[in-house]
């Protein structure tokens, strides 16, 4: 068994009632607007076919929900696509084994029920949250409360990254300009965004989270990063030096309990690197296997999905570590982390 961690979806009905709530300039950005195996599920299925032994946990598309509508809005978008997602994975067990809730960050009392419902009503296996919230850093205190329930369910927090990263961009708390394709005129500009910028959240938020002290806290919660972590892996060695520099040329002491990296190695990193083996490589070498799970990122690509699923199981067939770690990266891991049967 192949089980995708990480890919994206925006399901059919929970889409017709954003278009009917959300101002349609905004619709018009989303990426299912260019990508319909987001919706399409038909399309999407013979995509996966094409991989043996390949099923999905599906998690909802960015952009986040609280950026898209009005707090009392987004929570009732929330159950919405939470209900949905539930469905298609009971309608369609042969390619789906779960669900990650998506929570209306907006408010946060809403946002913990709505993650007790996804968990025990709909037996979502975790939550999701992007790499700031509405300009907020993942350390804000008002987000402690949904680290301690999930801490206590056992069960993991996904990080997506998203475009801006906390204190960039004086609109952060505004959707803006998302398309996939902006069409701006400057394409390295475009490359930029896509390449880097979008990424660089992922450490940022790492590191916030680690420099929150929620790990000392809770020293077993898990976070599943996108994109293996991004910059951290290949950034080991100037996390470290940092680190030590501020000790020893600045008189910080940061008061950690453990070795700095010992942090960053607690987070679990996905393989959606898109066919870059040395660089699954570099994450293996930082993350271990048994912090290492299948994610595709589909169906972003010019093929809807197909390209980045073909790339991606490609890319682990060729690291050169056992077939146990193999195993344990393809399906082993998340089915302990989700609880996932079999």
């Amino acid at each position: 068994m192949k089980i995708d961690v990480f890919c994206h979806v925006t399901p059919p009905k929970f889409l017709k009632e954003l278009e009917k709530r959300v101002a349609p300039e905004i619709c018009k950005q989303l990426p299912c607007k260019f990508l319909p195996t987001l919706t399409d599920m038909p399309a999407r299925f013979r995509i996966m076919d094409r991989v043996a032994g390949m099923v999905q946990v599906l998690t909802l598309t960015n952009p986040p929900i609280e950026l898209l509508a009005e707090p009392k809005v987004a929570i009732e978008l929330a159950r919405i696509a939470n209900d949905e997602m539930a469905e298609l994975v009971e309608k369609n067990p042969d390619y789906f084994v779960g669900a990650v809730a998506c929570l209306p960050m907006s408010d946060m009392d809403a946002a913990l029920k709505e993650a007790d419902r996804a968990i025990k009503e709909l037996h979502h296996c975790g939550v999701q949250l992007f790499t700031h919230i509405m300009g907020k850093p993942l350390d804000s205190p008002e987000f402690m409360p949904l680290y301690d329930k999930m801490a206590e369910y056992d069960l993991p927090i996904w990080i997506h990254p998203f475009f801006q990263s906390v204190g960039v961009a004086k609109d952060s708390q505004k959707f803006d300009t998302y398309r996939v394709f902006a069409g701006e005129k400057d394409h390295a500009a475009e490359m930029e965004r896509g390449s880097f910028l979008i990424a660089s959240g992922t450490p940022s938020a790492m590191t916030r989270l680690i420099y929150g002290r929620i790990f000392d806290k809770h020293p077993n919660i898990k976070f599943i990063t996108h994109h293996c972590g991004a910059y951290v892996p290949y950034f080991a060695g100037r996390i470290e030096m940092h680190y030590n520099m501020y000790q020893a040329r600045e008189g910080i002491d940061h008061g950690f309990i453990r070795p700095i990296l010992d942090y960053y190695k607690k987070f679990y990193g996905d393989t959606a690197l898109h066919g870059n083996t040395s660089a699954l490589m570099c994450g293996y070498a930082f993350f271990g296997a048994s912090h290492m799970l299948f994610g595709t990122d589909m169906p972003f690509d010019a093929e809807l999905g197909a390209w980045s699923t073909r790339k991606t199981v490609e890319s682990i067939e060729k690291m050169q570590i056992s077939e146990a770690e193999k195993k344990l990266i393809w399906e082993g891991n998340a089915k302990k982390l989700l609880r996932l049967p079999g």
